[in-house]
């Protein structure tokens, strides 16, 4: 007899869905974080938003969730009591400032009313003038340091202390496959991501005994502004033809294995890397 994949109740999806549970997204309202957000909501999950600059495209993102969830009637899928609570909220937020860390996780805890679960670091910067490391400027590094490793390291030690226990918690940083590709002008950029791989994966180790687990995604050339930003149109031609499957990764490809960590279907996983580049790397 053949083994089905199949929940108790006999529900497939059931494992996958984030009723019930918070999420904070950090980078939330950008490429890759912005598909991450808009997933983790259709999951059932309520999203702070946490971006920085401009709040425009966070307001117009928590507006599209929140419209969606309504018109869909998310409020009824398991979670009587919350349908006053919007789906998605936006805080503004400098991940490199722990300060402003733990007021984020104040305001997802103030806006949602309850525990925390899920951690998302999708906050990344890069420097688009791709320098070599003899040309690297040391602000052009602390900068990339500041948000990639410092921002990644402050948002894991709130999530460390505040995320729920019992098997429900989930951190989900972000790194990037170019810590493989070890491409040329990435030296500082593809360095503080290493630093996020190595951070997380003992993360998940000095979480034993929590039931929180701790992964990174590692995504490969991806179509967003970061891609296309400071890169001739032939450039990015070469980058697309790395890829076996013939065309570029889009954030919806993503978000999909963020939703699976962040769910109970994820739980066996936990301090791994998983690069998901459809086999550049």
């Amino acid at each position: 007899m053949g083994y089905q994949s199949k929940s108790i109740d006999g529900d497939v999806t059931a494992p996958m869905m984030l009723h019930g549970r918070v999420a904070i997204v950090t980078g939330g309202a950008g490429g890759i974080g912005s598909a991450v957000s808009k997933h983790l909501a259709s999951l059932g999950a309520r999203v702070a938003v946490a971006y920085i600059g401009d709040p425009a495209p966070a307001l117009e993102l928590v507006s599209t969730i929140n419209n969606n969830s309504s018109s869909a009637g998310h409020a009824g899928a398991g979670e009587e009591g919350e349908s006053q609570q919007p789906r998605a909220v936006a805080v503004e937020a400098d991940v490199s400032d722990a300060a402003q860390v733990k007021a984020l996780f104040d305001a997802a805890e103030a806006a949602f009313g309850g525990e925390l679960h899920i951690l998302v670091t999708a906050a990344g910067l890069l420097d688009f003038s791709y320098p070599t490391l003899a040309e690297t400027s040391e602000a052009s590094y602390d900068a990339m340091f500041g948000t990639n490793a410092r921002g990644t390291f402050l948002c894991c030690r709130e999530a460390a202390r505040r995320l729920a226990r019992g098997g429900r918690g989930r951190i989900i940083t972000f790194s990037s496959s170019g810590v493989g590709s070890l491409r040329p002008g990435y030296a500082a950029y593809a360095a503080s991501k290493a630093a996020v791989e190595v951070m997380t994966k003992i993360l998940a180790r000095e979480l034993r005994g929590t039931g929180i687990t701790a992964n990174v995604v590692a995504p490969g050339s991806t179509g967003t502004p970061m891609f296309y930003t400071g890169k001739t149109e032939e450039e990015a031609e070469r980058y697309i033809a790395e890829a076996p499957l013939g065309r570029l990764g889009m954030p919806e490809d993503i978000a999909p294995l963020v939703g699976f960590l962040a769910s109970d279907a994820g739980h066996w996983l936990n301090a791994q890397v998983l690069r998901c580049n459809g086999g550049t790397i």
